[in-house]
């Protein structure tokens, strides 16, 4: 008999396999393209701290007086993320949320963080996320991929919330970013040995002991409720189509960049071609 997990794996995996093999990753080859793709993709490690919180808020008492939940089976599993996400260490033993450490890199590296250091002041400013991402100018499929997270999160359904979060977020990046990891080291520089930590990292924690977690965090919030699994398929599907958008954009953004230079070579190997023409004739 096919359970609802697996239901929900077979009907997401052709969005899976578009995700794991997307060109943006083989198009990775220098610095500046890897600047790119972090410029984008902190944006997406923002909003998935920020998911993460809003399921922590949802299935366990932050509020003071305190007061006890029902389900304390899923307070461990969601805390027990928070935990590690939240208050990871760095590579010298600092404690530091997985968006500090992704913060840090982009610096090592060299990538440009003034638009993620604008919204964050934005947000801090008290503007609502549309409205900080929009100050910041970010690119377009970013705004949309921030706020279809925050979609979610408005939605006020915790199923729904640890659904994405699981199949959408958790269960894929250790998958995603393998390739990456693997080239990493042999392609680019030492300034990006955080990243490659970074990277390191949620293939560990994410692709292990978390992944686990998540899905029984998952499985308790829909039980045996075929509804609640319908609408968190559905919603799976959206974030992974708005992942891919995302990646298109990346990917797109690199080959702009490099296309100009490609132009140029091509350009010169044709005037060569030409004077050498006009020379023989």
């Amino acid at each position: 008999m096919t359970t609802q997990e697996e239901k929900i794996r077979i009907a997401i995996e052709p969005f899976r396999k578009q995700l794991i093999n997307h060109p943006l990753y083989s198009a990775v080859h220098k610095t500046e393209d890897l600047h790119l793709f972090m410029q984008y993709h902190v944006f997406a490690v923002w909003d998935f701290m920020s998911l993460l919180k809003s399921l922590q808020n949802t299935l366990t008492c932050t509020n003071v007086p305190w007061l006890p939940k029902t389900d304390t089976d899923t307070c461990y599993l969601i805390n027990e993320i928070v935990l590690g996400e939240e208050t990871d260490v760095d590579n010298t033993g600092k404690r530091q949320s997985h968006f500090e450490i992704y913060l840090n890199a982009m610096k090592q590296a060299g990538a440009c963080t003034k638009q993620l250091e604008n919204f964050i002041k934005a947000i801090q400013q008290g503007l609502p996320v549309r409205e900080a991402l929009e100050k910041a100018m970010v690119p377009v499929e970013v705004m949309d991929f921030v706020l279809a997270t925050f979609d979610v999160i408005n939605s006020n359904k915790s199923y729904i919330q640890a659904a994405v979060f699981t199949f959408g977020r958790e269960d894929l990046i250790p998958t995603m970013f393998i390739s990456i990891v693997q080239d990493i080291a042999e392609k680019l520089s030492n300034r990006f040995s955080l990243f490659h930590y970074y990277l390191q990292r949620h293939i560990e924690v994410d692709g292990g002991q978390h992944s686990h977690l998540a899905l029984q965090m998952t499985a308790n919030l829909c039980g045996q409720n075929t509804q609640y699994w319908a609408e968190a398929e559905e919603a799976i599907i959206n974030a992974l189509q708005k992942r891919i958008r995302l990646w298109d954009a990346v990917y797109k953004a690199i080959q702009a960049k490099n296309r100009p230079y490609a132009d140029l070579h091509i350009a010169s190997i044709d005037f060569k071609n030409s004077s050498m023409s006009n020379v023989s004739s």
